[in-house]
């Protein structure tokens, strides 16, 4: 599932490839793709809209129209955005295609169809940002952590992986930012010392802006591809996710995986504690 790293990655090509231009058709390949409106009123509230800014709250996309609205994009699982030329064929996969006026078509690829779309009012999206916790760059700071993490008895893991907590961070960069950190995933969050919460959030941070200046990380899925078709580049630059068995960048010891809350989890056993 795209994480923050890579939803920025393609926000960052909206902002490139999108935002200025004009919205001239949509077409709904899969109608359970659209969360809300109906789709008549979707396709009308889109179409003849510019699209004025591009921007991301946690793992959503959001794209700003000229009349007040704002469409929401949420990738979940396989979801995939593509940019490509007016009148490119329509993928076995694809739900959605929006045509913008200079010539290319923005497309919306989701080969498990758990992927949403929603044009929202601005009401809607302040129940949005409501329902999202802090963003892990901007706004988190060790203090609020503590916060979000007080009487909290469950895994510090599953705690980082709930939005309402820290909003963006998925599987990947939790077990990342826990191995730099040195926090054992299984560690109770409300067990973590105030010099652990403080290295969590510096990793939280480290991990997130280096796998960002990667374009984020494709696993060998290929799942995630950025706007225009590039895979992330951070695959190569991974501590402990998916790397079951292989010495610990730190101290050699292998890497060890787990079932935690339903996901795999990585970490290392002698450097996590």
């Amino acid at each position: 599932m795209p994480e923050l790293p890579e939803v920025e990655t393609v926000v960052r090509g909206l902002r490139q490839h999108a935002v200025g231009r004009t919205i001239t058709a949509v077409q709904v390949a899969w109608h359970k793709s659209v969360e809300k409106p109906d789709i008549d009123a979707f396709v009308a509230g889109l179409v003849g809209r510019r699209i004025t800014g591009a921007d991301r709250r946690g793992k959503y996309i959001l794209l700003y129209m000229d009349n007040g609205m704002t469409m929401s994009i949420h990738l979940r699982m396989t979801g995939r955005l593509f940019i490509l030329p007016d009148g490119s064929p329509i993928g076995p996969h694809t739900r959605l295609v929006w045509t913008l006026n200079d010539g290319y078509d923005i497309h919306f690829d989701d080969q498990r169809k758990f992927g949403r779309v929603a044009l929202l009012k601005p009401a809607d999206l302040a129940v949005l940002h409501t329902r999202l916790g802090p963003e892990p760059l901007d706004g988190l700071s060790p203090i609020l952590l503590a916060e979000r993490l007080h009487r909290r008895k469950i895994a510090i893991k599953s705690v980082l992986l709930d939005q309402g907590a820290v909003a963006g961070i998925g599987n990947i960069y939790a077990d990342e930012s826990l191995f730099y950190a040195g926090i054992h995933p299984q560690r109770p969050a409300d067990s973590l010392s105030p010099d652990e919460i403080a290295r969590l959030h510096d990793a939280i941070r480290h991990v997130l802006a280096s796998a960002i200046k990667r374009h984020g990380t494709t696993l060998r899925d290929e799942q995630f591809k950025g706007l225009e078709g590039r895979m992330g580049d951070n695959q190569g630059y991974l501590a402990v996710f998916r790397c079951t068995g292989q010495p610990c960048p730190r101290c050699g010891t292998p890497i060890e995986r787990i079932r935690l809350a339903g996901r795999s989890t990585h970490f290392c056993p002698r450097c996590q504690t």
